[in-house]
């Protein structure tokens, strides 16, 4: 359940923080109060697209924030599996939105936009003003329908998505192996030059490092031995300046004077412990020094093999272990090539099982889609009856395709025939605004019955509807809400007057900025807002009368109906 919205510096809104309850949230206003502005903080909390001209003018970035309570397992399973850190069932979702970036965060853990979505879509259904003419998109009926039914079939549709993903690669795979005898030839002459340069280098994992190594030793041989040599001098015992000399005169000044006072004594067993750590390192550093050898031919043979890793890997990949992968890789292509007919055949084959899993596969998911739409049409024809369609028949047809997708090779297709006598056509050669409106409750509140979502918005789904229509409308989001919190924005008083739980969001002037606000109405100003909606600005006693004999009716219609 959606507990809490805040938003920030979002178009006309400076700051609103406004807690929800359970069961029906109806929101109303006057048209560019910011109604939509706060359904859109939303959708801007969930990961949806919003521009950046939607920041409020002189702030420097938006902020949309929204906490739930679920006990829904699947959405806490999800969120652990994401490593979100869990507060029992307290989800706490954020957005900051800047002009050049966002930040999206679950429970002060940064996650992407994506992971956003997915959450929202396990926690709310958000219906925008727009979204009724999605029913009129064909393509999007199979998604309507898999949506019902794809709980506790989810093997079945990630097997057909591997399945159809072979299937694509190994077709593309044929099509791209039609070539001609020439052509084939061409492309065998220029894989055995390329695995034959390859080869012929034998080439050795780490080669290059040793190499590298090697070159800017030899680079340098000459200041490393003159440097080394140098350093010898200065530390051994070939003259009278050198540490190792001025050490041991040291140590014999010591000596002399050692029997007068014991105190002298293990400060000159330190000084004997650094002209032995003096003689290891002038030991080491004179067979280090012998070592030191500097060849032109080896110097030119280890530039010359470098030079020839270095235009390998300008050609086959960044690293010898890359090289070794491309040559691989050529070699199993070559050898396609040179046995072509086996490789076809071998290819064909493979692509007829691929087919035959598909069309399996496409099979089991016809059988459960015509299964489940008996279903489904029953219950929207339910729910659109509930929603003053009295003689409709809803029915989904489903046919063949002529190509196979990642849903299998079904089309599927909404037919309506809203009056007694007419013909089940499209959606789009039936329905008006008002009918789509109330076609699109009836397919959300089924929808979310399957998906067990908690939380229903719906932003204008009354657009087009009025008198009878609108009761019916109105009674039905109260059904709806007994199950599920709905938050709904309307305009018409038949709704309103249904509320729970009633919001009034207004638009203000202070100064020279508009401020939009959002409170929750008392008894007494739920009536004035429903006689708004039904009278306009003037709000006279008889209209003052009539909203709150419709508050009274509604208020009796939950006693008696919504047991």
């Amino acid at each position: 359940m959606l507990l809490n919205i805040h938003v920030k510096n979002l178009a006309l809104i400076d700051e609103v923080d406004v807690s929800f309850k359970d069961h029906l949230n109806i929101l109303t206003g006057e048209t560019g109060a910011g109604k939509s502005v706060l359904i859109g903080s939303v959708h801007m909390a969930l990961g949806g697209r919003m521009s950046k001209d939607m920041i409020r003018k002189g702030a420097q970035e938006a902020v949309a924030e929204l906490f739930f309570t679920t006990d829904n397992q699947e959405i806490l399973e999800r969120l652990a599996s994401m490593d979100i850190p869990l507060d029992g069932d307290q989800i706490a979702i954020s957005r900051r939105l800047t002009r050049n970036r966002s930040v999206c965060r679950i429970n002060g853990e940064l996650v992407s936009a994506a992971a956003l979505r997915e959450i929202g879509s396990l926690l709310m259904d958000l219906h925008g003003q727009h979204e009724n003419q999605s029913l009129l998109d064909e393509s999007r009926h199979i998604l309507m329908l898999d949506r019902f039914l794809q709980k506790g079939h989810e093997e079945l549709f990630e097997q057909m998505g591997q399945a159809y993903g072979e299937y694509r690669r190994l077709k593309e795979e044929a099509l791209s192996a039609k070539t001609d005898s020439e052509s084939r030839a061409r492309e065998m002459a220029y894989i055995r030059y390329e695995v034959d340069e390859i080869e012929e280098a034998r080439l050795q994992d780490g080669e290059d490092e040793q190499l590298e190594a090697d070159y800017r030793r030899m680079l340098h041989g000459r200041q490393i031995l003159e440097s080394m040599t140098q350093i010898h001098q200065m530390t051994g015992y070939d003259s009278g300046d050198t540490a190792g000399e001025q050490l041991g005169r040291a140590l014999r000044i010591m000596a002399g004077v050692e029997e007068y006072d014991e105190a002298i004594s293990p400060l000159k067993s330190q000084l004997e412990d650094v002209e032995n750590l003096l003689n290891d390192f002038n030991r080491e550093l004179s067979a280090y020094i012998s070592g030191l050898s500097f060849s032109e031919d080896d110097f030119k043979a280890t530039e010359e093999r470098l030079d020839q890793i270095n235009r390998l890997k300008s050609k086959y990949g960044p690293t010898i272990p890359a090289i070794k992968e491309y040559v691989q890789k050529r070699r199993e292509e070559l050898d396609k090539l040179e046995h072509y007919e086996t490789y076809l055949e071998e290819l064909d084959e493979s692509l007829k099982k691929a087919e035959e899993k598909v069309e399996k596969q496409s099979d089991q998911l016809h059988s459960l889609r015509q299964r489940a739409a008996g279903i489904l049409e029953g219950k929207i024809e339910a729910a659109l009856k509930d929603l003053n369609f009295n003689d409709v028949r809803f029915h989904i047809h489903i046919s063949d395709s002529d190509h196979y997708t990642r849903l299998g090779k079904d089309k599927v297709l909404f037919l309506i025939a809203p009056n007694r006598g007419e013909d089940l056509k499209p959606l789009d050669q039936i329905a008006s605004g008002g009918e789509l409106s109330r076609m699109m409750l009836a397919l959300k509140t089924v929808l979310a019955d399957s998906d067990a979502i908690e939380t229903l918005i719906f932003d204008e789904i009354d657009a087009g509807i009025s008198g009878r229509t609108a009761q019916k409308v109105a009674e039905k989001l109260a059904q709806i809400s007994r199950a599920r919190q709905v938050l709904c924005i309307t305009h018409l008083p038949q709704i309103a007057a249904m509320a729970d739980n009633h919001y009034l969001i207004e638009k203000h002037t202070e100064g020279e900025r508009t401020i939009t606000t959002v409170h929750e109405l008392s008894d007494e100003e739920k009536v004035e807002e429903i006689g708004r909606l039904t009278g306009g600005v003037e709000i006279t006693r008889s209209v003052r009368e009539s909203a709150a004999e419709m508050k009274k009716m509604a208020e009796q219609f939950r006693k008696t109906c919504l047991k």
